[in-house]
């Protein structure tokens, strides 16, 4: 039997990892969560502001593609694409439009990035957040933009090329910019994660998920949130963001953050969400968290997704 011989998006994802859906049911058991798991995902662009006016590169792409282009409700710049566009098109070539999940382009929207400041994207690769931060300051802002694998280096650099933003790329463990503290107005950190909400994109993410790697990531997360917050100047905004709908590497990171640190929370309301998880396995954590955003894919037709803005005093 092939997967799209299952009519029943339960059943598929028990067929694909009985322990995947038994975990994740105890988060949304709804019928529609599960069916939009199972969901195709939407294509979805970003207009690249430093080569060309939103309105000018939509009438482009409308001459060309038709009237098939919907606006992402918490991204002007951003789209959704009935058009199906391809990498090898020649508006992707000249760095006209950046292929981004729509629920990836909040991270940068609520950073509220000014020009002359210093920005640092501690997990930047491939460079979608980082080149949508670049517009955002029109490259009038110091960014450096790390990751730690040499191959994702490469892809980094290409799409910062491709895009013309212009940021400082190095090659690091995310967790030895502590070594900088107070350097940076803001801090993105994207984190590497389990990737459960990416499942749409992608059912290997569900086939492939482990209780052990979610446990290893959760340490990892904790221990860079810590770094990019002693980062961070007294007064700056720390953005973290997750592509899972895990409570471990969620509201388990911030929780710890809050713990630890004398960080604050400001509340992300940009699209529509469900309600963060304040406890967990046993686990309680700050009603802080409830200023999170914690998307579903049902909620906005996404990827499931986390984002937390926090502020250092």
């Amino acid at each position: 039997m092939k997967d799209s011989d299952i009519k029943n998006s339960r059943e598929l994802f028990k067929r694909i990892n009985a322990e995947f859906y038994k975990r994740y049911s105890r988060i949304d058991d709804s019928d529609e969560f599960w069916d939009f798991m199972a969901k195709p995902l939407r294509q979805s662009i970003r207009v690249n502001t430093i080569k060309g006016e939103v309105r000018e590169v939509l009438d482009l792409l409308k001459e060309k593609y038709g009237e098939k282009f919907t606006q992402i409700p918490w991204c002007e710049e951003g789209f959704f694409s009935e058009a199906k566009i391809s990498g090898s098109s020649i508006e992707h070539q000249l760095g006209l439009i950046f292929f981004q999940e729509a629920s990836s382009m909040i991270p940068p929207t609520v950073m509220n990035v000014k020009r002359k400041s210093r920005i640092l994207d501690i997990a930047a690769a491939p460079g979608a957040k980082t080149t949508q931060i670049a517009q955002y300051v029109n490259n009038d802002a110091m960014i450096v933009a790390n990751d730690v694998k040499y191959s994702r280096i490469n892809v980094l650099i290409s799409n910062l090329q491709r895009c013309s933003a212009i940021a400082h790329v190095t090659m690091c463990d995310g967790r030895n910019f502590r070594k900088y503290p107070e350097c940076f107005d803001y801090v993105l950190l994207d984190a590497p994660c389990s990737n459960t909400g990416m499942v749409r994109k992608n059912y290997k993410y569900a086939k492939i998920w482990k209780i052990n790697e979610v446990l290893s990531l959760s340490k990892l997360q904790k221990q860079l949130i810590l770094a990019a917050y002693e980062t961070l100047k007294s007064g700056g905004t720390l953005v973290y963001s997750t592509c899972t709908i895990e409570p471990l590497e969620n509201e388990e990171v911030i929780d710890h953050l809050l713990s630890n640190t004398d960080a604050r929370l400001e509340k992300v309301r940009v699209a529509k969400g469900v309600e963060p998880i304040t406890e967990f396995e046993g686990r309680v954590y700050s009603d802080e968290v409830r200023k999170c955003l914690r998307i579903h894919p049902q909620c906005n037709d996404t990827e499931g997704f986390f984002v937390a803005k926090i502020i250092k005093p």
